[in-house]
């Protein structure tokens, strides 16, 4: 079977000078390997796949010059070689030969700093390709010589510490002793910032953004999973790029209970130092509420299981409101605990939380907070962040932060469930609003979300807003 898929330069046929292909570089995820064609200018192209055996075909027109297709080798769980020639008086044809059937996406990128015109082609795992191999297994991607300046992303000390992520139990000791959010166990999603082609800010000696972020969030991680009843899951774990928004979806695939995205920040003026913390604008989280409305089919996910077909306009926005409302409150909560523990170790950039609208942020359903760890424009801050021993500081501090909400609420926790101890009406009912979850419910009434579960003859953690459900 051909899939034909052809596209254009927006600049149009006529009027497009020869280009050159200058490098190729290709970039591994584990369910998807980025190609990435990096050009002089704009070119029209033909991206089709061919079965039997299974490949992947570019054609390139207007190429003048692709010396350096000779320099790459890529070679990786889906590609297993490639191959290229001539194809007419000013075209090029290059054919990757597949290990298994995928789905291609491509698209013609404008020229963004630091890179020019890239042609970049996504070959994505199907539900039925093969599995990927283990990570030890995977051959290496070869590419040019990259210039002085640049650090590879293996050039950093790697926190060789990350440890496999535990089942979620109940930690040994008295039960008594042990914090109602621990025994529940809670799930935290941390999203290294870039990745693959999208190497973040540079720093003066030539240090990706993409890397040390990826080894602070490897280190939080590992702290996170020595937490008797503590879960971290990485977003990305590897050198390779994760759309934003699908960040956000893989956080809720994983059913995450907060969402950490972990970048180094940049400035033109190289003396601005220090660390920040963000979360989502009220305008940002009101467009994100529009776009879900607009898809009905998801709206539900967040707000506690309740159907809104046949709510009217109104009521769909209120009790979408009411959700968002809750997780950003969560989130401004959760970053306060994080921000007064980076205090303890650093300068910050701003003493306050702030509030912008980035789109990994914008989750309706997860508390969800940006750290930004330090300046990595600031020729000292670059430094430290080269170093393991502060990106441990780093991950130690974020991690306090968290637990230090997590013991906030739970003391809070304690404090309103003896409150309703002194009616025994209130202590045994609850009524669900939007946007609450069963673990949140226990958390507030200090009692495990197993037995109100069994209480309620409830099947999973599912409770619907409205629901009154009694409170052992």
């Amino acid at each position: 079977m051909l899939a034909r898929i052809f596209l254009v330069s927006l600049l149009g046929l006529t009027g497009v000078s020869a280009a050159e292909v200058t490098k190729l570089r290709a970039w591994q995820a584990p369910d998807q390997t980025r190609l990435v064609f990096d050009l002089t200018g704009p070119v029209t192209f033909d991206v089709f796949t061919v079965a039997n055996p299974a490949r992947v075909v570019v054609d390139l027109s207007q190429v003048s010059r692709h010396d350096a297709l000779a320099l790459a080798t890529v070679l990786d769980a889906r590609v297993s070689g490639f191959r290229y020639g001539p194809r007419g008086p000013d075209g090029l044809r290059v054919v990757f030969e597949l290990t298994h059937p995928v789905s291609v996406h491509q698209a013609l990128l404008p020229p963004t700093a630091p890179f020019g015109h890239r042609l970049v082609i996504d070959l994505a795992d199907t539900a039925t390709s093969s599995p990927l191999p283990k990570p030890s297994q995977r051959a290496p991607v070869k590419a040019t010589v990259a210039a002085k300046t640049e650090l590879a992303p293996d050039s950093l000390p790697k926190a060789s510490r990350v440890t496999p992520v535990a089942a979620l139990g109940a930690p040994p000791g008295p039960a008594s002793k042990i914090p109602a959010w621990r025994r529940d166990g809670v799930v935290i999603a941390i999203d290294a910032g870039h990745g693959g082609d999208d190497t973040g800010a540079i720093g003066a000696h030539g240090t990706y953004e993409k890397s040390v972020v990826l080894e602070v969030a490897r280190e939080l991680a590992a702290l996170i999973n020595q937490q008797p009843g503590m879960k971290a899951v990485l977003i990305r774990d590897g050198d390779y790029y994760i759309g934003l928004r699908e960040r956000m979806e893989r956080a809720r695939d994983k059913q995450a209970d907060l969402f950490v995205s972990v970048h180094a920040d940049a400035f033109r003026n190289p003396e601005v130092r220090g660390s920040s913390v963000f979360v989502l604008s009220h305008r940002g989280a009101t467009s994100e509420a529009a776009r879900w409305l607009a898809e009905k089919e998801n709206a539900a996910d967040f707000v506690g299981g309740l159907t809104l077909d046949g709510k009217d306009e109104q009521l769909k926005t209120t009790l979408l409101d009411l959700s968002q409302s809750a997780s950003l409150e969560t989130s401004m909560e959760v970053a306060d605990a994080v921000l007064t523990s980076l205090k303890r170790i650093g300068p910050l950039h701003f003493q306050r939380i702030q509030q912008a609208g980035f789109m990994v942020l914008k989750s309706p359903d997860i508390p969800s907070l940006l750290v930004e760890t330090a300046f990595i424009s600031n020729p000292d801050e670059e430094q430290r962040l080269r170093n393991q021993a502060f990106r441990e500081k780093l991950a130690g501090a974020i991690r306090d932060g968290l637990m230090a909400y997590f013991d906030d609420r739970e003391s809070k926790g304690r404090v309103a469930s003896h409150r309703a101890a002194e009616s025994p009406i209130a202590s045994r009912q609850h009524r669900v609003n939007p946007g609450e979850t069963l673990s949140g419910i226990a958390l507030r009434y200090d009692v495990p979300a197993q037995k109100i579960r069994l209480a309620n003859n409830l099947e999973d953690d599912t409770v619907r807003s409205g629901e009154l459900l009694r409170i052992p």
